[in-house]
């Protein structure tokens, strides 16, 4: 079988995300950098890996695949990792709490994108913390109130991780590093911290992985 390869940045939300799913599997892996700061996303070899200039890049079982939930999908199907339900109406609620995250919270927050409309304001460092907090904040206050009807769990939705948590957990290290105040979110905390005893969390966080 060959290598799995991981083209990640360390700080990357969404390849943080994928970490955790390839821990989760007990998949061996060989991380590639790309230093997005750098601009290493935007040279011609990464462009030939992935047309959008994104990471992650995962490449395994002979595939090259791009997209962090397309790839944490594929890692379930294969590897059985439960991280959504049979079910297909609770699997709906699962991605529902996933997609808040990585598809509107997420994409607005792109450091590309917060970099450019810090720039079109002035560029004011202050201006792009606002514009995480602006964004942050209330994405997870809402992502608080959708973790309702799921009571009070270790994880997001039970007692084993599921999409909803690798998607969550990536986003709260932002809150934390854009200083976002999570006072008013005593649920998250409290998945956060299952998740940081958890050893396929604590091995993928930036801070572990960092080079």
């Amino acid at each position: 079988m060959s290598e799995t390869v991981l083209f990640d940045y360390w700080r990357s939300s969404a390849s943080y995300r994928v970490r955790i799913a390839l821990n989760l599997a007990g998949i061996p892996f060989k991380v590639v950098p790309v230093d997005l700061v750098e601009g290493h996303h935007r040279s011609a070899v990464h462009l030939d890996r992935n047309p959008q200039g994104l990471v992650p890049v995962l490449d395994i079982d002979g595939l090259r695949l791009t997209q962090s939930l397309a790839i944490i999908e594929y890692l379930d199907e294969t590897r059985r990792l439960g991280i959504l339900p049979e079910e297909p109406s609770e699997a709906a609620k699962i991605r529902a709490l996933a997609h808040a995250i990585a598809l509107d919270v997420h994409p607005v927050c792109n450091l590309r994108v917060a970099k450019h409309a810090a720039a079109l304001a002035g560029g004011d460092p202050d201006e792009l913390r606002d514009w995480m907090q602006t964004f942050i904040g209330p994405g997870l206050n809402a992502f608080e109130a959708m973790l309702d009807p799921f009571g009070q769990t270790p994880f997001c939705c039970g007692n084993t991780p599921t999409l909803a948590d690798l998607c969550l957990i990536p986003q709260v290290y932002n809150a934390r590093r854009w200083d976002v105040d999570l006072s008013a979110c005593p649920k998250i905390l409290s998945v956060e911290s299952a998740c940081q005893a958890h050893p396929a969390f604590a091995a993928a966080h930036p801070d572990t992985v960092r080079p």
